[in-house]
């Protein structure tokens, strides 16, 4: 029998804790990969329709917003089958109910134009991501940090095409940081 000193046994099961710690993040970015695209095939499409459709546009968001959180639903319980993970926490649907809550109270309190509310949002979630990012891993932060960058550019810089800008910013920023995080 071959024993090991306490520095190789603390060693290994730094090696040990280093996997755990990996595995973990992995499973984290594949269900929150799933999540960013189909959010960012939404998000682009509800730019795009309010691009295409300016007075309309508001209902196009509404069929986002109830596509968006169904497919959440759908994809947080395909994980917990398949991951065999606790995909919904309560304490976590409420930190997020009370994350919307405080925006459509500063919305409305600010009386933001349609393009300062095409700004804010964006701005605001992101915000969310990178936080998160602090915590879950460096994608999301990155992702946060540039779709603000360029949601910034577009508010400033990009005239009447804003919400064809923000599609591609928004939305398709969501699916590409989607896809890289399947790749991380």
């Amino acid at each position: 029998m071959t024993s090991i000193d306490p520095k190789e046994a603390a060693s290994a099961l730094s090696d040990i804790d280093d996997i755990v710690g990996r595995v973990r993040q992995s499973r984290i970015y594949e269900v929150t990969s799933l999540m960013l695209i189909m959010w960012g095939v939404l998000t682009f499409a509800g730019y795009l329709a309010t691009y295409l459709l300016p007075r309309s546009g508001g209902y196009g968001w509404i069929a986002v917003y109830v596509a968006g959180i169904l497919g959440s639903i759908a994809i947080g319980a395909s994980s917990k089958t398949r991951l065999g993970a606790r995909a919904f926490d309560v304490r976590m649907f409420m930190a997020f109910f009370l994350f919307v809550a405080f925006g459509v109270f500063s919305s409305w309190l600010g009386h933001f134009s349609p393009r300062q509310l095409g700004t804010f949002w964006p701005i605001y979630f992101m915000v969310f991501y990178i936080i998160a990012g602090l915590w879950i891993g460096q994608a999301l932060a990155a992702i946060g940090v540039s779709i603000i960058a360029l949601t910034l550019i577009g508010y400033f810089f990009v005239g009447d095409a804003f919400d064809l800008w923000m599609a591609f910013v928004d939305g398709g920023g969501l699916v590409l940081g989607g896809l890289w995080m399947r790749r991380s």
